[in-house]
């Protein structure tokens, strides 16, 4: 059974990972507007700085409540934690549909649990224990 705080805890995550998507689709259809010749890649890649940053101080101050950490550290954390997603993401989907031909829309599922996964528990294990 899982404990009420974690519960909790689970909660806050899904809220603030729904704000932190909200927020680097805004900026990305904001860069789309501004950007000469509408690259979606350019406009995708600045959006995520601030997706990530906004991930980061809610899941400081909001999802684990560690807010007493020095805040370089763990962003130096938080930054190599979502790195090393990103390069497993992308693997995730590169076997699966690459090598392997299978759905590229299942793929992107799988990589998506994987990193809602790794970013749950190595927030809360790695960056802000």
């Amino acid at each position: 059974m899982i404990e009420r705080g974690q519960f909790q805890e689970s909660i806050r995550y899904i809220l603030n990972g729904l704000v932190a998507t909200a927020a680097h689709y805004g900026a990305f259809l904001f860069n789309l507007a501004l950007l000469p010749a509408h690259s979606a890649g350019l406009a995708n890649f600045l959006a995520a700085f601030i997706g990530i940053s906004i991930s980061f101080l809610g899941s400081r101050y909001f999802v684990f409540r560690n807010w007493q950490a020095p805040i370089v550290g763990q962003f130096l954390r938080f930054g190599a934690l979502y790195a090393g997603i990103a390069i497993l993401s992308g693997l995730t989907l590169f076997v699966w549909s690459d090598l392997l031909q299978l759905d590229k829309w299942v793929g992107f599922l799988i990589g998506v649990f994987l990193q809602v996964a790794f970013s749950y528990f190595g927030g809360k294990k790695l960056v802000f224990a």
